[in-house]
């Protein structure tokens, strides 16, 4: 027999026990943030809430502008954005349902990571999360101005012989609101809310053309463009591009909605997730076109830029669709990046007061800026240039084709094209006509009043 050798001096076996011990806690630590974090590891929602999240993330305070857009725009360039941006924008959200599991069994539950996965871990990163970070503040921000107006108005609807109250009180009271709906954990959690959303959404969009309707064309309504000089004319209509931009506002969730969508190689989550998009873009034509349309029929050029404004009776309706517009929820990837960041990177313990104190806060942001720069209109053509154009209009071509490879001269390599040179006049030109809309508001306005 020979001499038995012994183990190589770098061999421990209670070292290696210890190793595969501190790599199955390591694991089990990473699933218990992975669960922790808002958009989790559930698998479990079907087509339908597809459907409602997509309305609620896309119906909201753009389809209130809507009308006014068309102000600005003028009847055939209105409707013919109004249409041709539908298209569009359904066009690139296939193309992010598509690329959701384009590679096999791995999901890109979030917009970045499919960012990285077609730039490269950092460049991907820097590309994508950026603009998502302004698309989903800046939505944030002009829902605390619109839920404040909303509520101002219903203030005064009911109760029309009150003393008049501050827009800046009720900035404050709807944030109130958004701070208690802002510690729902999960997008599983917020399904409820998510559902009472979308059907508001479509209430108030329909109390708002039908409103419209009853009350009929307006004495010597006007359908000209609002300004009355040409430089006036060419930065409105740049503005009201933006308005429809951040009207489809909507692809900066939808991969974190399919996300919670189940999936198996016999049957991936692609099917169920179009269908409930599907659906959802039928409810959106019927919120968006009519609204647009009849608003910009019945009102003209005078229509305010919240058409729930422009409308006075029945009092008990408009007081109702005011009151409609204050659920919603958007902020859900927001918080998942903050706590992603605290927690993977900077080693944060995943803790109730840490989430308590990071939503509590940027809660109080959005809310500061919205009490100080109340600017709806001006607003909304700045911002949906700025980031609404690139991550909705052209960043998912960009990515198909850097991923999927289209042939040269084919169809689809012209299509995604087109697009992108559409997406970037807009994302240059619509703020132009945003920002100026600003500062001319703010010419006689007076910071909290």
């Amino acid at each position: 027999m020979g001499t038995q050798q012994p183990p190589p001096s770098d061999y421990n076996g209670d070292n290696m026990y210890n190793n595969n011990n501190t790599s199955v806690e390591k694991s089990a630590k990473q699933k218990a943030i992975d669960d922790w974090l808002p958009i989790n590891s559930s698998r479990s929602r079907k087509w339908w809430f597809s459907a409602f999240h997509n309305v609620t993330a896309m119906v909201g305070a753009g389809v209130l502008s809507l009308p006014y857009a068309l102000s600005e725009l003028g009847w055939g360039p209105g409707v013919f954005i109004l249409v041709f941006s539908w298209i569009i924008t359904l066009y690139t959200l296939w193309q992010m349902v598509e690329m959701h599991e384009i590679v096999p069994g791995k999901r890109f539950d979030r917009y970045h990571e499919l960012g990285q996965y077609a730039f490269g871990e950092k460049l991907g990163l820097y590309i994508v999360v950026p603009q998502q970070l302004i698309v989903e503040v800046s939505l944030c921000i002009v829902y605390m101005v619109t839920g404040g107006q909303s509520l101002k108005k219903f203030h005064d609807t009911v109760c029309s012989s009150c003393k008049s109250i501050k827009l800046t009180y009720f900035i404050m009271i709807f944030a109130s609101v958004e701070f208690v709906l802002s510690h729902l954990p999960n997008f599983d959690s917020i399904s409820g809310v998510s559902l009472a959303a979308a059907v508001m959404s479509v209430s108030y969009s329909t109390i708002a053309w039908s409103a419209s309707l009853a009350k009929g064309v307006q004495e010597d309504v006007q359908y000209g463009y609002k300004a009355t000089t040409t430089p006036g004319t060419v930065f409105g209509f740049l503005s009201g591009l933006g308005d429809v931009a951040f009207a489809y506002s909507g692809h900066n969730v939808v991969l974190e909605i399919q996300a919670t969508i189940q999936s198996t190689p016999e049957r991936p989550s692609k099917g169920p997730m179009w269908k409930g998009v599907v659906v959802a873009y039928i409810i959106i034509a019927l919120c968006y076109f009519p609204v647009a349309l009849i608003g910009y029929w019945m009102f003209g050029n005078s229509v305010k830029d919240n058409i729930l404004i422009s409308l006075e009776k029945p009092a008990w309706l408009i007081a109702m669709a005011n009151m409609f517009v204050v659920v919603h929820v958007y902020a859900m990837p927001v918080f998942d990046m903050m706590e992603t960041l605290l927690v993977k990177k900077l080693d944060f313990n995943p803790t109730r007061t840490l989430r308590f104190i990071v939503r509590n806060t940027y809660v109080a942001f959005t809310m500061f800026i919205g009490i100080t720069f109340p600017f709806f209109g001006g607003l909304l053509g700045f911002f949906g240039g700025v980031a609404y154009a690139p991550t909705t209009y052209y960043l998912p071509c960009v990515i198909w084709l850097i991923v999927m490879k289209p042939r040269r001269y084919s169809l689809s390599w012209w299509i995604n094209w087109f697009c992108i040179v559409i997406g970037v006049l807009l994302m240059v030109l619509a703020p132009i006509g945003g920002m100026r809309q600003i500062i001319i508001q703010a010419k006689d306005y007076k910071f909290y009043s």
